[in-house]
């Protein structure tokens, strides 16, 4: 059986369904194929409790997929981004230093919302698209492409005609290596623990890293849970340290991200179920190939530092929605100017945070010592530290 579409989106994730919300806004028809149902409850099984932070130049992608008046009122804003750093020998903070959006833009650096909610409000939005489809319980399996589609197959044997395919479908991504296009992976046998928290502190709206060794521990506003201020957690650890929290008891666990904490936000309780996911960078060697478009994990994958993964994804989406409303949807014109556009910056941005995360993991005092003192230096220089704001951020 033979279907045709405007676009194909290979994955069904959080950025693939932003993408089939946003191109079919535009008017677009859009099929989005997901092998696994996405879980809209965080108490179902199966329900991603990780948060995405969307950074302010995220939103106008997320106004434009008619996503963000569902999202906004459920978000929790973050205005400040504070940098702890706890590699001393005391068991106590040396530095904080506090970079404020104050300093660079009218609203807050960005705001964070639970994968799971996501989850539900794109599917939300998707029921009010009628040119918009999304298929769960197949996957993409093979690519053909022509100077005028692509013909991509399903796992259950439907051809599916498209002009433009986009692969969204994450760092092992099936449309990516049928469209030949290889990537470099960057591993650091690191994984991160992700869980939500109650404390006594509020959060005052403050996203937290906290440095010390083996990665960063990152405290991320969330809306109050049972009245209490609450913060979702990253702690990014070396493998085996990982999964030995990732067992303990909760007791247990509980003193050890005291410890981690600095007591920053108060004593810390846990209030969800603990979740492990492996760490890695991993870059494309290409935007695109004649009629696909990668974006999100497909094109990169990056350590939650600075909150920038989805947001990049989104920069892709963006820049692709643009072109697709201005050039041949799909033509090598298109896709070409894409890859000139987005490469260069992910480029940038995979390196910048492969190199953080390296200094956040160092043991040796020697090497701790320079990243405080790092720290120290982009910090005092007020136009220095606007400029890595803005750049962290995207904007120019």
């Amino acid at each position: 059986m033979r279907k045709t579409t405007d676009i194909l989106i290979s994955g069904g994730g959080v950025a693939g369904l932003t993408a089939a919300a946003a191109f079919g806004s535009a008017g677009f028809d859009v099929l989005c194929i997901e092998p696994t149902p996405p879980v809209t409850d965080a108490a179902a099984p199966g329900a991603d409790l990780r948060t995405t932070a969307f950074l302010t130049p995220s939103i106008a992608v997320l106004e434009a997929a008619g996503l963000w008046q569902r999202l906004a009122p459920q978000a929790a804003a973050l205005q400040i981004m504070r940098i702890v750093d706890a590699g001393g020998t005391l068991q106590e903070p040396r530095q904080i230093k506090d970079f404020d959006a104050g300093e660079v833009s009218d609203h807050p650096f960005g705001w964070n919302l639970p994968n799971w909610l996501l989850r539900r409000e794109m599917l939300a939005r998707l029921g009010e698209l009628p040119n918009v489809t999304l298929r769960t319980g197949v996957s993409t399996t093979d690519l053909v492409t022509r100077e005028d589609e692509a013909l991509v197959t399903l796992s259950d044997g439907t051809q599916i005609a498209a002009r433009l395919v986009v692969a969204a479908d994450g760092r092992n991504s099936t449309m990516r290596t049928a469209a030949g296009i290889g990537v470099k992976t960057f591993r650091y046998g690191q994984k991160a623990l992700t869980f939500a928290v109650t404390h006594l502190v509020p959060h005052q709206n403050i996203s937290t890293e906290i440095h010390r060794s083996g990665g960063p521990f990152t405290l991320v506003p969330l809306p109050d849970v049972d009245g209490k201020p609450a913060s979702a957690v990253v702690w990014m650890e070396r493998g085996p340290e990982a999964l030995r929290l990732s067992t303990l008891p909760q007791a247990e666990f509980e003193a050890e991200i005291n410890a981690r904490s600095c007591l920053i936000l108060g004593p810390l309780t846990l209030a969800s179920k603990r979740m492990v996911w492996p760490m890695i960078a991993q870059l494309a060697q290409a935007m695109s190939a004649q009629r696909v478009a990668l974006m999100a994990e497909a094109a990169h994958v990056v350590p939650p530092i600075g909150a920038q993964g989805l947001n990049m994804s989104l920069a892709d989406l963006a820049c692709l929605l643009e072109l697709a409303q201005t050039m041949p949807l799909g033509s090598a014109q298109m896709l070409q100017t894409y890859h000139r556009r987005r490469h260069t910056d992910v480029t940038a941005r995979v390196l910048g945070i492969d190199a953080l995360n390296r200094a956040s993991m160092a043991q040796a005092p020697l090497l701790r010592d320079l990243r405080a003192a790092g720290l120290n230096l982009l910090h005092g220089l007020p136009p220095l530290r606007r400029i890595l704001m803005r750049a962290g951020l995207g904007l120019r």
